[in-house]
């Protein structure tokens, strides 16, 4: 017992031996911490030094590949550097966000990611080479692009309401084309038939641009086409407006309702793209690159310029940015799965 008590009170008296050790432990994690911080903010503060490689993985000239030069331009005359587009175009984006996903994360090389890459490609194809909600960072939404429900002009119709009951009337006899299986403009004809239960036989081609000749042409009657690249051929009366499908009117073309109003509520498909940059990329770059994209979409001949192109201004912070991407890959997912729409 006496053996016992003086243990007890040497155990009382004693520093215990992790003390010492705990409290090193905690102070090199503290130096740690400061260390990086003080390197993040170091690599902010001496970012860029060299070209920043802009990677779009779509051919030039369309309207991403447009705006991804035009806010570039804007960026590069901010940060003293050149930001260097580079097209890198084939399955249907995932070739360009595969390049991207397996760059340094150092600030260098961006994404002009968009609806496909990461909302739409996952689903629809049976396999792709990254992982879009891990493999990058969100930094912001550049541009949003209404899609429009066009249809050629001998078509005897003018509003939504005609075309509903004049494809009820005319059930099969209807074709309308996209640019691919499983783009938006695909997507959102599946999803028209579904809400206004009509039969439509959906007609895919090798890009929007010779669907719009055909459309034109006569050999398909409607198509639900991104207003960017449509906008001209409909000033020039060679298709006809009917409704963007978007939730809310569009600033780019205010006299057309939506698809929504029309008759057919919760309908809402755009085409979106924006900026990312590979995983593990520090955030004060990732922050400094938001500051500079969101500064550039703000300038008035920017915004100006890409209101032209039928593009409309974002510049959404990172978080309002991934939120974003989250609800449109639940939703994507749906419409891929119900349209039964797969790429191998």
């Amino acid at each position: 017992m006496k053996e016992e008590s003086e243990l007890t009170a040497l155990s009382r008296t004693s520093p215990r031996p992790t003390r010492p050790f705990l409290a090193f432990f905690l102070s090199c994690l503290s130096c740690l911490s400061w260390f990086a911080l003080c390197s993040n903010g170091a690599q902010a503060q001496g970012y860029p030094s060299k070209p920043i490689r802009f990677v779009v993985p779509y051919p030039p000239a369309g309207p991403l590949d447009t705006v991804a030069r035009l806010v570039g331009q804007q960026v590069s005359e901010s940060v003293k550097q050149p930001v260097i587009v580079e097209n890198k175009p084939g399955a249907g984006g995932n070739i360009g966000a595969d390049l991207v996903a397996k760059s340094p994360p150092d600030g260098y090389t961006l994404l002009m990611g968009a609806v496909a890459t990461h909302a739409i490609n996952p689903t629809l194809y049976a396999s792709i080479p990254y992982d879009a909600q891990k493999d990058f960072i969100p930094v912001t939404q550049i541009a949003s692009t209404p899609n429009v429900l066009v249809v050629n002009p001998r078509l005897p119709v003018t509003n939504v309401h005609e075309f509903i009951a004049y494809a009820k009337a005319h059930p099969g006899a209807l074709n309308f084309g996209s640019g691919s299986t499983g783009s938006a403009g695909h997507l959102a004809g599946e999803l028209f038939k579904s809400l206004a239960g009509v039969e439509m036989t959906h007609v895919p081609y090798k890009g929007a641009a010779p669907a719009m000749n055909d459309l034109i042409g006569g050999q398909i009657q409607l198509m639900f086409d991104n207003l960017a690249s449509s906008l001209g051929q409909i000033k020039a009366g060679k298709v006809r407006a009917l409704a963007v499908t978007t939730a809310t009117r569009t600033e780019l073309a205010p006299g057309l309702p939506t698809i929504a109003e029309s008759g057919l509520p919760g309908f809402d498909i755009n085409t979106w793209f924006g900026l990312f940059v590979p995983a593990g990329t520090p955030p004060a770059i990732v922050q400094r690159l938001h500051d500079e994209f969101a500064k550039a979409l703000a300038a008035p001949e920017v915004r100006a310029r890409m209101l032209a192109l039928g593009a409309e201004p974002v510049g959404s912070t990172p978080e309002q940015f991934a939120q974003y991407i989250r609800s449109e890959a639940v939703k994507y997912a749906k419409l891929v799965k119900a349209s039964g729409a797969k790429v191998d």
